[in-house]
């Protein structure tokens, strides 16, 4: 009950917060859009916010789940080989350094038209690196006497990885994915508001963008606000149902 009521109180707190701040600075919508404003436009557009939450959605999904067998098999890899590690290290970071706001023109040339597959490659190409490294650090840091003695028994590389290595760094993984799902939702609307005649929040927001609507900016954000939240309780429901056992052995 406390795990439900303290971060909704919390929610309620930093919008009053938020509708006190634009009221007391008498700022108008058109300059900064208060909480109270943002119900009639929710309501208005709330067509276009179920049809392109679900576009935002399902493309972040699919992103973040590619990055996950992706990510997952980086970090076997590397995990696995030192040589590979430090061969893959410095192209990884180096990859990840790059602001993905310059990718995404890029991928809009090269696949005109493609705006599905644009916006889930990015998101997978934003999300994917965290979960690599968690899993390969998880994987490299595995104590060489619980490998020295499967591999005595003649246990392939597969078996070490499911048997020992998989439950250890499933509490790094599940940490990884917990910022990944924002990194993914982050690359989804980059593409979204840069990509023309896009679909999605992102479309959306760069519409209002366009016509001066505020609280239909606003709303966006809020809209984003809560997938991202749903998206990440999911992971954390996840973890508790693999992981579990890591909170209670912290405990």
């Amino acid at each position: 009950m406390r795990r439900f009521t303290v971060p909704f109180l919390t929610i309620i707190l930093f919008l009053l917060f938020w509708e006190w701040l634009v009221w007391f600075n008498e700022w108008p919508n058109y300059k900064m859009a208060s909480p109270s404003d943002l119900g009639p436009s929710l309501w208005k557009y709330k067509m276009l916010f179920f049809s392109f939450g679900w576009d935002t959605l399902w493309r972040t999904v699919a992103g973040l789940l590619i990055s996950i067998v992706v990510g997952v098999a980086l970090g076997m890899i590397m995990g696995f080989s030192k040589l590979l590690q430090e061969g893959l290290y410095p192209l990884l970071i180096g990859f990840n350094a790059i602001p993905k706001a310059t990718i995404v023109p890029i991928l809009s040339l090269i696949f005109i038209g493609q705006h599905d597959f644009n916006t889930v490659l990015i998101a997978f190409l934003i999300s994917f690196f965290p979960i690599a490294v968690s899993v390969s650090i998880g994987l490299s840091t595995l104590e060489p006497e619980y490998r020295d003695i499967l591999r005595a028994l003649g246990a392939s590389k597969l078996t070490i990885f499911w048997k020992i290595a998989l439950p250890k760094t499933l509490p790094e993984f599940f940490g990884a994915l917990k910022v990944a799902v924002t990194l993914a939702f982050i690359g989804t609307n980059l593409m979204e508001i840069v990509s023309p005649h896009g679909r999605g929040l992102g479309a959306l927001f760069d519409s209002g963008k366009t016509n001066s609507d505020y609280p239909l900016m606003f709303s966006v954000l809020i809209a984003l606000a809560a997938l991202g939240i749903v998206l990440y309780y999911f992971v954390v429901v996840l973890e508790r149902i693999f992981a579990g056992w890591a909170d209670q052995l912290s405990g």
